[in-house]
């Protein structure tokens, strides 16, 4: 019986940043052929993957590729997978896009490792006089950076200390690219 594979979007945070856990794409590949994902496609040099698996379960296939990642290299890498389906619902639920119609260059996606509790969300207020906003979307946050994403407080470690669980931010059109790199294959 041959299993039928299912299409995923990984996201890896902190790598290739000011020289910090570098990894080449390449190797990247490799590591996650290494790991019977085919099909495997990178995009930029920050660490975006798009691979089909046979395996279905987001938590194996996270734990799989990030002791891969630490046993090869020698650091933890925190990833982020998606699949499709779940990259489509962002791109068609951006509030940024949908109610107001910004400009994308001013649109950042943040990817949480899992699922935010209400609690924590009450820990988020921000005084912003930059015009800075965000809009939660379950296992996402929609930022809106007029300024640039450069100048922002509302940055991955923002999250990170007020949520308390890692965060991972791409710009809108890296997420649009990597929906169209995964859909392609279809």
């Amino acid at each position: 019986m041959v299993l039928k594979t299912k299409t995923f979007i990984s996201m890896l945070r902190g790598i290739n940043v000011s020289g910090q856990k570098k990894i080449r794409m390449v190797d990247l590949k490799d590591l996650y052929e290494s790991l019977k994902l085919t099909n495997v496609r990178t995009y930029v040099q920050s660490g975006n993957v798009v691979f089909d698996s046979s395996e279905r379960d987001v938590s194996k296939l996270t734990k799989l590729i990030e002791s891969k990642i630490e046993k090869t290299f020698g650091y933890p890498v925190t990833v982020f997978i998606r699949d499709t389906k779940n990259l489509k619902r962002i791109i068609n639920s951006n509030p940024f896009i949908i109610k107001r119609n910004e400009d994308t260059s001013s649109l950042y996606v943040t990817f949480l490792y899992n699922h935010s509790s209400q609690s924590s969300l009450s820990n988020l207020d921000i005084t912003n006089n930059d015009g800075d906003e965000f809009h939660f979307g379950g296992d996402e946050i929609f930022i809106f950076c007029p300024s640039g994403y450069g100048r922002t407080k509302l940055n991955n470690n923002f999250f990170e200390k007020k949520l308390k669980i890692p965060a991972t931010t791409r710009n809108w059109n890296t997420v649009n690219a990597l929906y169209e790199m995964a859909i392609e294959r279809k």
